[in-house]
């Protein structure tokens, strides 16, 4: 007696009926729930001030002008992938270097070169690593303390604002540890800028 077409149709349904639940009425409810409990977290973050959208809080943006914070470095690219329009789409990835290759020992010597040409007050201090260090997704938004009160000076010299003002403003757009034990102090960029920028 031939079972496999019993077997076959047995498993055609369960294939519906868990393609409807897992596909369908989970991500149904398990979306309804962070649209009505987490609204903001749900559709990206997006800091939006009088109906101008200026990117999330989640996502990284480069910045390397002299009166705004930079932030950790970036590595995109805009010529791999295009929309249907055929914009350029930015794509992030970390470096595929190895800390131990010459290569990326010439490319950390560089950008601390860079750092400390734009912060010559502070040339006698160590720059934090995480300015010269891609995140491992390529977009973190957010640097630590001890980098973004590095760049205080320079910001101060170019925005017209003391460095107690500048520093202000960056206390004011630190976040702590998660329940006051998890991870580390962190400052986002974006939120900073937009502060530095009177928008925020």
């Amino acid at each position: 007696m031939n079972k496999t077409g019993p077997i076959l149709a047995k498993a055609f349904v369960f294939l519906v009926v868990m393609s409807i639940l897992c596909g369908g009425i989970y991500t149904a409810v398990v979306t309804g729930i962070a649209q009505l409990a987490f609204p903001h977290q749900a559709n990206g973050s997006i800091i939006e001030i009088d109906g101008k959208r200026y990117g999330s809080e989640l996502l990284g943006q480069q910045f390397e002008d002299e009166d705004h914070m930079w932030g950790r470095v970036m590595k995109i690219d805009t010529s791999t992938f295009t929309d249907e329009q055929g914009n350029p789409v930015l794509y992030s990835w970390a470096t595929n270097l190895t800390p131990a290759s010459a290569d990326y020992e010439a490319l950390i010597a560089k950008r601390v070169e860079k750092l400390k040409a734009a912060h010559p007050s502070e040339d006698e201090k160590a720059v934090p690593v995480d300015l010269v260090t891609c995140s491992g997704s390529g977009l973190d938004p957010h640097i630590s303390p001890a980098a973004a009160e590095y760049q205080v000076a320079r910001i101060a010299a170019n925005t017209g604002k003391s460095e107690e003002e500048v520093r202000a403003i960056v206390a004011k757009y630190t976040e702590g540890r998660f329940l006051g034990v998890f991870g580390e102090p962190r400052v986002n960029v974006l939120k900073v800028n937009l502060a530095l920028d009177g928008i925020l």
